[in-house]
């Protein structure tokens, strides 16, 4: 092949690969603006349970099997707290074990799909943590946001903004800890969430509008008492 004519299929296949790229990025992208929230976002992948023990869960390995720390592991009609990888645990070479905290709904039969969440509880912080919270509405610029105060003594709030794909269920992982430090809790859902209003063209904007709600919420507790504020968020959130 002449040099010009192998430069130019080169160009060629670096035009193709990058346009393949982009191609793949703006699906991505797309979704990820369209994402429901309490839905797992298009890039995590569905696990299958293999089997399941009183205290043990065998998923399929796979990278998102094997993240450090304490999970929600939700499917359809099933959801269930799983703990840290167990590495002794006896599995076959595509499966790894995870310590299985609980099961709060439905059952983990085996064959069943499953995704990995970071909302480890289900419900209120009533129901969820046996914590006295009060329902409250926030005043925003499109409308009532619902959120969860958890009252407490100092006058030091923190405000907890949920990430992507994830609902206001996701904050009550830090909800006990921070109650006892005596710390008052807002917990705000924000546009596009169960109960709050959408967004005029419907998609997520990745907290280029949702900052306008947070914005409301930081009012509303200079409003009802707050002296200072921290806002605690995770991805999109933060």
């Amino acid at each position: 092949m002449r040099p010009a004519t192998a430069t130019a299929a080169a160009v060629t296949a670096l035009i193709g690969a990058g346009a393949a790229m982009l191609a793949a990025g703006r699906h991505a992208s797309d979704a990820a603006l369209k994402v429901e929230p309490g839905k797992p976002l298009p890039t995590e992948p569905a696990l299958t349970v293999h089997a399941t023990s009183s205290h043990q869960v065998a998923l399929t390995r796979d990278l998102a099997s094997q993240r450090p720390g304490v999970y929600g592991l939700t499917g359809h009609g099933c959801h269930a707290v799983v703990g840290p990888v167990i590495e002794d645990a006896p599995h076959t070479a595509d499966t790894v074990v995870r310590r299985l905290d609980r099961v709060t709904h439905g059952t983990l039969d085996p064959g069943a799909k499953v995704w990995l969440t970071p909302q480890v509880h289900l419900g209120n912080p009533r129901t969820a943590l046996g914590l006295d919270h009060a329902d409250v509405d926030i005043p925003g610029e499109l409308g009532g946001l619902p959120a969860w105060f958890v009252p407490a003594d100092r006058d030091t709030w923190v405000i907890t903004v949920h990430g992507l794909g994830a609902t206001r269920e996701h904050p009550m992982v830090v909800m006990e800890f921070l109650h006892g430090m005596r710390i008052p809790v807002l917990d705000l859902a924000y546009r596009g969430d169960l109960g709050a209003p959408r967004s005029p063209d419907g998609l997520a904007h990745l907290g280029e509008s949702e900052w306008r709600d947070l914005d409301a919420a930081l009012r509303y507790a200079v409003r009802y008492g707050a002296r200072n504020i921290v806002v605690h968020g995770w991805s999109t959130g933060a």
